[in-house]
C-alpha cells in the first residue's frame, strides 16, 4: 500500500513522516478549524462555500489565514493529483499554532496547516437506499457552534455509544427542540411537502450542503421554512433527512425505534439527492490542470 502525500505548513511529506509538535494548540486545546470537501469525477463539490466557512471560523477565533484565497484553491488540487483522487474526501485543519501550553495566547503565533485526503466511494453510500436510524441525545456542546472547531468530542461520545445501541447517528436535542446531527444539518418534510430546517444561529453550524439544499428546493417549487422543530413534530413528519459534506442528502427513516413515515426513504429525499449530486457535478471546480 502507498503511502499517501499529506501538506503540513508548506511541505509535501509521506503520511509516516508528516508531524506535528506536542505543543501545538490544536493538541492541547482543540483551538483549531477544520473543513472537508468533497471530490466527485475529480472535481471539488461547493468548495468556495467550504472556503468561505473556513475564513468565517478562522475570524471568530482570531486565527490568521495562513495562505492566499488562490494559493488555498491550488493546494486542494495539488493534494487530490498527488493522491490520485478521483473520488473523496479532501480534510483541511488550521491550528493557532505551537507555544508552550499557556491558556494565554500571543497575537503572532505561526498557525500550523495540514491537508490529508481520504479515497472514498462517496457516490456508492448503501445508507442511501436504506435510511439511516437515529437516537435523540441532550445537547451537550458548547455554545459557539457555528464555528466549525476541532471540538468533537462530544458529537463522538455519543454517535459511538448510538451505535454501539445499534443506532446510525444522533439528534442533539436542546430545550425541547433539535439542533443538528453528530455533524450534520437535519431536515424533515411534513405532511404538506414543505420542507422544515432549524433557521440559522450560533445552535448550529451553518452548513454547505443545507444552504445548497435550500437553493434548489426554492428552484423545484417546493415549499420550505427555516425555523425550530421538536421531536415529536419529527416524529410525525412524512419524511427526514440530514446534510452534510460527505453524505450529500442522507435520508432517515426511524427516530428513537419510531417510523418516520412509512420507515422507508421517501420520494422527496431521493429526488433532492438526485438534484444536488447533478448540481454540483455540473458546478464542481476541476482538479486537473
Amino acid at each position: 500500500m502507498v503511502d499517501r502525500t499529506v501538506y503540513l505548513n508548506g511541505e509535501w511529506l509521506p503520511e509516516a513522516d508528516a508531524k506535528v509538535s506536542v505543543f501545538d494548540r490544536g493538541f492541547l486545546f482543540a483551538d483549531a478549524i477544520y473543513e472537508v470537501t468533497a471530490v466527485i469525477d475529480g472535481k471539488l463539490i461547493a468548495y468556495p462555500g467550504h472556503a468561505a466557512r473556513l475564513r468565517r471560523s478562522l475570524d471568530a477565533l482570531g486565527i490568521p489565514m495562513p495562505v492566499g484565497d488562490d494559493e488555498l484553491l491550488a493546494l486542494h488540487k495539488e493534494i487530490a493529483r498527488r493522491n490520485t483522487i478521483q473520488e473523496g474526501l479532501i480534510y483541511l485543519q488550521i491550528s493557532r499554532g505551537a507555544q508552550d501550553r499557556d491558556f494565554v495566547f500571543p497575537q503572532d503565533l505561526a498557525p500550523t496547516l495540514v491537508m490529508f485526503t481520504q479515497a472514498k466511494r462517496v457516490l456508492d453510500n448503501p445508507k442511501w437506499k436504506t435510511g439511516l436510524s437515529l437516537q435523540t441525545v441532550p445537547e451537550g456542546r458548547w455554545a459557539q457552534r457555528q464555528i466549525k472547531t476541532v471540538q468533537l468530542l462530544y458529537s463522538s461520545l455519543m454517535k459511538t455509544e448510538a451505535a454501539r445501541k445499534g443506532f446510525d447517528d444522533v439528534l442533539f436535542v436542546e430545550d425541547g427542540y433539535i439542533t443538528e446531527a453528530s455533524s450534520a444539518n437535519f431536515h424533515i418534510i411534513t405532511t404538506d411537502g414543505t420542507l422544515v430546517t432549524r433557521d440559522l444561529s450560533n445552535a448550529l453550524l451553518h452548513g454547505i450542503t443545507r444552504g445548497s439544499i435550500l437553493d434548489l428546493a426554492q428552484r423545484a417549487g417546493l415549499k420550505a421554512e427555516e425555523r425550530s422543530f421538536t421531536v415529536d413534530e419529527t416524529r410525525s413528519a412524512a419524511e427526514a433527512f440530514i446534510t452534510s459534506a460527505s453524505s450529500f442528502v442522507m435520508p432517515v427513516v426511524s427516530l428513537d425505534g419510531h417510523k418516520i413515515g412509512d420507515g422507508t426513504v421517501g420520494p422527496t429525499s431521493r429526488r433532492l439527492l438526485e438534484i444536488y449530486i447533478e448540481d454540483q457535478l455540473q458546478q464542481g471546480d476541476a482538479i486537473a490542470p
